[in-house]
């Protein structure tokens, strides 16, 4: 029996994965230099991985979808993601 998954599903999952792990790493190393200062720059280094995985990660699942999906609709999904990204950025 073999159960069929697309590869859009697997490469937006390892991304993921990936992202998961950098974090528990990151966490790790947070705990290891046990200094706020040290701490914040790791912390900060976080928020440049995250947007980037949000865009992969949408990227490869509208790819996957791209069959399915008219144009206009692929623009407002990446008009959202974008004000996603701007709102989290823009802070108060």
């Amino acid at each position: 029996m073999f159960i069929f998954i697309e590869k859009a599903i697997v490469g937006m999952a390892l991304l993921r994965m990936i992202s998961g792990s950098v974090e528990v790493l990151a966490a790790l190393l947070i705990l290891k230099v046990n200094e706020v200062e040290k701490a914040l720059i790791i912390n900060s280094s976080l928020a440049i991985i995250g947007p980037i995985i949000l865009i992969a990660t949408t990227t490869i699942g509208l790819f996957g979808m791209a069959d399915k999906i008219s144009l206009s609709k692929i623009f407002w999904i990446v008009c959202g993601v974008c004000c996603i990204l701007y709102g989290v950025k823009s802070g108060n």
